[in-house]
């Protein structure tokens, strides 16, 4: 375990939960050096801190201690989140120039009230491709989020802060959001837990929108435990998001008799084969290995269903963009802009086709997950690329990074099912994750199966070399 105050800090939420309850630590003491850990971030995961205010909360909770008034279970827990995340007060500038004089939020999301009313102590806002628009993280006006694992690459995205953050020892818990792969990808590639719910599970009020069909919001993690408990704490009902309506299903409780217990478990193929590198092949075959999968599991459409979300993503996102297109068009990365106007110019009749492909590849799914419980696909089609690396090789053909990275993540996304991203236990090797699939609503599942590899050693959170000296902030 790190002391509070070291550089970097690995401990698990809750253990740093339990420190301060049990008189170790206090929330402060966590607070200042989560703080001052950001202030020296070598990763430029972070792009906004509210160190005031984390403070303040800090000693509000170690005055109820003090007091043995009761405290969430994450009292005095630093986390952080991407900054299309509303944080009350600052400005949400989802990782854009255009949003910065933008007014400040008047309230947080609804999934960080959730966490701060559970003891969890907001630190700042996290780097992220503009408008949550790619899988890089290398913003064109906040730089590069570098690997913790290797600073020379790129953490994934478009939630690299937040992996980031987590994998580099920041603070253990970070949020993301998910369109097409933006958690799952950025887990992958830094080695952490990441988890996209169903579709409408978790509020995305006070989270920039991208894609309203494909938008999830969820949590970055070091261990399974703290992924579910984060999960939890952010479940219910909220009237300010329509979608957001299910009562909450708490997986926590249950994850360990469902991991102890009989699971069917298949691995993708087809699709989800197609073009990955080595390493991801055989991350995938020790976890097969270790939940006895069945190989070789079709899920018809997968490649008309990511062709239907490459469709989507652009003609839904440029809707929102149009005015500011118009308007102030060299504003935008011009990566994101240029993919924003084809949105723009794309004939509707392409939208409504790839909407409609929706409810059958959404059958599809459910005729498989008749004989399965969890499926497992790679989480990315290659370990971390190198920074500024336009292209890598797929079936010995050069293809788009940019666009590549999620090949094995949009038709999950899709159809919107729940997935825990799980860092494979390749000791001396780049990060690499597994994505495990579960029918929609059943988190529980998903996130029992990584739990039974996490104890078998299986899956693991990596820790990440020592920081050079001298090396800071991109």
């Amino acid at each position: 375990m790190s002391p509070p105050g070291s550089a970097l800090d690995f401990r698990s939420a809750q253990a740093v939960a339990a420190d301060i309850r049990e008189g170790r630590t206090t929330a402060r003491e966590e607070t200042e050096a989560a703080v001052a850990r950001a202030r020296t971030d070598p990763f430029n995961a972070y792009t906004a801190l509210v160190a005031q205010r984390a403070l303040a909360q800090a000693e509000a909770i170690d005055a109820d201690l003090a007091a043995e008034r009761p405290v969430g279970p994450l009292a005095g827990v630093p986390f952080a989140v991407k900054n299309l995340f509303d944080i009350e007060g600052v400005t949400t500038i989802a990782g854009s120039k255009i949003r910065r004089d933008a007014a400040p939020a008047a309230h947080d999301a609804t999934a960080v009230q959730r966490l701060t009313a559970a003891g969890a102590v907001l630190v700042g806002a996290l780097n992220m491709d503009e408008f949550a628009y790619g899988f890089v993280t290398e913003n064109a006006h906040d730089g590069p989020t570098r690997n913790p694992h290797d600073l020379t690459r790129i953490a994934g995205g478009s939630s690299g802060g937040s992996a980031a953050a987590v994998a580099g020892g920041l603070v253990p818990l970070t949020l993301g959001s998910d369109t097409n792969g933006s958690i799952r990808v950025p887990a992958s590639l830094c080695g952490v837990f990441g988890l996209k719910p169903t579709l409408g599970r978790l509020s995305r009020q006070g989270a920039f929108p991208f894609v309203e069909s494909l938008d999830h919001v969820g949590p970055f993690a070091r261990s399974v435990a703290d992924l579910a408990l984060a999960y939890d704490l952010m479940q219910g009902p909220d009237p300010l998001d329509p979608l957001c309506r299910r009562p909450a299903e708490p997986a926590a409780p249950r994850l360990q008799a469902i991991a102890d217990g009989p699971l069917r478990v298949g691995v993708l193929g087809g699709w989800f084969a197609q073009g990955a590198f080595p390493e991801v092949l055989e991350a995938l075959e020790i976890v097969a290995d270790a939940l006895q999968a069945r190989r070789g599991v079709e899920l018809p459409g997968a490649e008309q269903a990511r062709a239907a979300a490459f469709c989507l993503t652009p003609v839904e996102a440029a809707h929102l963009h149009l005015p500011d297109l118009k308007a102030r068009p060299l504003d935008y990365d011009p990566a994101v802009r240029d993919r924003l106007l084809a949105g723009a110019l794309a004939p509707e009749a392409v939208a409504e086709a790839a909407r409609r492909y929706r409810p059958v590849f959404r059958d599809a799914a459910c005729r498989v997950f008749e004989d399965f419980d969890v499926l497992l696909a790679p989480a990315s089609v290659c370990p971390a690329p190198g920074i500024g690396q336009a292209t890598m090789e797929m079936d010995g053909q050069p293809v788009s990074v940019r666009r590549n990275l999620g090949a094995y993540t949009q038709p999950i996304s899709y159809i919107g099912l729940p997935v825990v991203a799980a860092p494979v236990n390749r000791p001396g090797k780049p990060p690499i994750g597994v994505q495990i699939i579960a029918p929609a609503w059943r988190e529980e599942v998903a996130l029992a199966a990584a739990l039974r590899l996490e104890r078998a050693g299986v899956v693991v959170a990596h820790r990440p070399p020592p920081v050079p000296p001298g090396e800071v902030r991109a």
